[in-house]
């Protein structure tokens, strides 16, 4: 039997009710779990877009020492390119606060080199292999750089780097649940088609017009 026009009308309305609640659904929950990156990231991506009037003065410090006898004697025969040996590693963290374990070094004849990126700024480590004498060095460019770094995933662990693509996807479906809600309630909203077609039209004539 053929549905009544009544019963297909109330069909679509079920329908379209469902398809509200979960679009609303998605669309907070995606909202929630991206809102403090969404802040930082607007908030960082100003302050890339105008890094050359943002001053920010480094702060270099340096600490120098000497490794214990039985631990520089563990630096002879390190292979090219080998992190330090795990002893000196902990040694430093535990006695200098220098974390440079697991980092590939750079290892000649006389000293073995680390560098040791970080976001907002840099450090090295250099330990003479002989001796046994080590000098570090951290900069710290500050917190506006370490915003900076944040956002463009430089010098930040893989842990980050997959919250970046995880906060990416939330950011999409944010996006896309936002624009299926705008198709929806377009009928009963005239300026929804105008608004999106402006959110698209102005960057691509900003593209088109002024970048060259």
């Amino acid at each position: 039997m053929a549905a009544t026009p009544h019963a297909s009308t109330a069909m679509a309305a079920s329908r379209r009710s469902w398809w509200l609640k979960t679009l609303h659904r998605w669309h907070w929950i995606s909202a929630a779990v991206s809102l403090a990156g969404l802040l930082v990231f607007a908030a960082t991506g100003i302050t890339l877009n105008h890094a050359a009037q943002i001053e920010s003065t480094a702060r270099v410090s340096v600490t120098t020492g000497t490794l214990p006898a039985e631990l520089s004697a563990g630096l002879a025969g390190v292979p090219a390119d080998a992190p330090l040996p795990v002893p000196v590693a902990r040694w430093l963290a535990d006695t200098h606060g220098i974390r440079a374990g697991g980092r590939a070094g750079e290892w000649d004849e006389l000293e073995v080199y680390v560098s040791l990126p970080r976001a907002g700024g840099d450090a090295w480590l250099a330990i003479d292999r002989e001796t046994g004498d080590f000098e570090y060095e951290r900069t710290d460019r500050g917190t506006v750089a370490w915003l900076n770094d944040l956002h463009k995933g430089r010098n930040t662990g893989a842990a980050w780097r997959w919250f970046i693509d995880l906060l990416a996807v939330a950011c999409v479906l944010f996006a896309l649940t936002g624009l299926w809600l705008l198709w929806l309630h377009a009928r009963q909203r005239t300026s929804t088609w105008p608004l999106v077609a402006t959110g698209v039209v102005v960057p691509v004539l900003l593209i088109l017009l002024f970048m060259h």
